[in-house]
């Protein structure tokens, strides 16, 4: 593992298209690191660029070069570095090769694997309150589906939770009959969204309902919550109890 102080940072510059015994280069270059213990690689490609041969290269978005210039850079004691130097010259072929020294600041730090915990079966019950939407399915809001825009509404309101159901079957207000059949796919079915939170929290959510859902329904209910779930074993309860929107 790199320690914070000097180190050399090497920088291989090869075509993407380059071959090494039939495999790209720099995928023949980025297996000899991995398995010679150096510390990290990265590969960076060029959207345009020219080498030795003076020929300018680009990706278009119709077509993909494969003669693109690639760097691949690591960090690395100058020990480590002057032991596999040759074989990355060879590696390289007609590829630059670019040693600078540089100094570590902050060594990467290997994460630790969290300690796996059984989880813990909890049951817990409320009060609460259920929102339910009814629209079409064709209503838009600013350009975007409406059952949408009110799924993301609700999220950036922290409501607990929401589900979007289309119906198969239904009339309205107007009591025009929409259905799906198997020839025909109806782009007006009824779209039903269902809410489930405190009741502060649903009514505070009100106005904005009306400001997007030009003609629908929307009704309330109470309801009880009763909820399984699993939960690590260090969760404390009282806490978790606490920030149920019940």
């Amino acid at each position: 593992m790199l320690k914070a102080g000097k180190a050399l940072k090497v920088s291989i510059y090869v075509s993407e298209g380059s071959k090494h015994h039939g495999v790209p280069v720099y995928s023949s270059i980025l297996d000899f690191l991995f398995y010679r213990g150096v510390s990290g690689a990265t590969v960076l490609k060029g959207v345009a660029g020219f080498g030795a041969d003076h020929h300018m290269h680009s990706a278009g978005i119709v077509e993909i070069s494969d003669h693109m210039p690639l760097k691949i850079e690591f960090i690395e004691t100058p020990e480590k570095v002057n032991e596999i130097l040759g074989k990355l010259e060879e590696l390289a072929g007609t590829g630059m090769i670019d040693v600078q020294e540089t100094t570590i600041a902050k060594p990467a730090q290997v994460s630790k694997p969290k300690q796996a915990i059984p989880p813990e079966h909890l049951r817990m019950e409320g009060k609460a309150k259920m929102m339910r939407i009814y629209i079409g399915e064709s209503d838009r809001w600013k350009g975007k589906p409406l059952y949408q825009a009110l799924v993301e509404a609700m999220r950036a309101n922290d409501i607990a939770g929401v589900t979007v159901y289309r119906g198969i079957l239904g009339y309205g207000a107007h009591r025009r009959v929409h259905k799906d059949t198997a020839l025909h796919l109806s782009r007006d079915c009824s779209i039903m969204l269902s809410a489930v939170d405190s009741e502060e929290k649903l009514r505070a959510l009100l106005p904005l309902v009306d400001q997007m859902v030009e003609e629908g329904l929307v009704v309330f209910s109470d309801v009880d919550i009763i909820k399984y779930s699993y939960r690590a074993q260090d969760v404390r309860l009282p806490e978790l109890r606490a920030n149920m929107p019940l």
